[in-house]
């Protein structure tokens, strides 16, 4: 758990192709499962249009999850918010960001993985357009890099309150570099455990 990976923008982060068609493109990164995706922007004087989403184009990438819910927060610069994850309804998520700036961190928490307690970062926003999907079992967080910044998620499950959980944000082992000094943290998380003080049985599974 004390290996940590590089942070990661949208030019290094990718490391394999996954699938590409004209209008979207999907890559792994360092972190097996992690997958970004890349839409191709056709821009003119009037604006751009993109596609952000086709089921069938994910599906050939083994994003094959129903998402069910969608998400927009807006949050200031500093703001940091993580490390969250579901445990008895797990939530694959689907993130990109439309306006301002964000480094998204997702962390392998599943316990048995070969991967367990690495994390990878994405620097999102509103000019590369770029997505990240983070699979079931995994905690995701984001610390705002500009001035505002309005982060939309697909889930593939319900938000669950009381199955609402975390990782500490600043958690030692995991050494995450979150890029961001003097961040604004809720005391919801500033109450979560270091990833090695949760116990086991709070955490998923690896199912390979």
């Amino acid at each position: 758990m004390s290996q940590r990976l590089e942070q990661l923008d949208m030019q290094t982060a990718a490391t394999t192709l996954v699938t590409q068609t004209s209008n979207l493109r999907i890559t792994e990164t360092s972190l097996p499962g992690v997958l970004l995706i890349q839409p191709r922007v056709f821009g003119d004087p009037r604006g751009f249009f993109m596609e952000t989403y086709r089921q069938s184009v994910l599906a050939e990438a083994s994003i094959r999850d129903n998402f069910v819910q969608d998400n927009h927060s807006r949050s200031s610069r500093g703001v940091l918010r993580g490390l969250h994850y579901q445990l008895r309804q797990p939530q694959a998520k689907l993130c990109r960001v439309v306006q301002g700036e964000v480094l998204d961190i997702a962390v392998d928490i599943r316990v048995g993985s070969p991967n367990f307690g690495k994390w990878v970062g994405v620097v999102l926003s509103g000019e590369n357009h770029t997505q990240i999907y983070i699979p079931k079992g995994f905690a995701h967080g984001f610390a705002v890099r500009s001035e505002t910044a309005d982060f939309l998620y697909k889930c593939s499950d319900y938000y669950d309150g009381p199955d609402d959980r975390g990782v500490l944000w600043n958690d030692p082992d995991l050494a995450i570099d979150w890029d961001t000094p003097s961040p604004v943290i809720s005391d919801k998380d500033q109450r979560y455990l270091p990833l090695a003080r949760i116990r086991l049985d709070q955490l998923p599974r690896y199912e390979p």
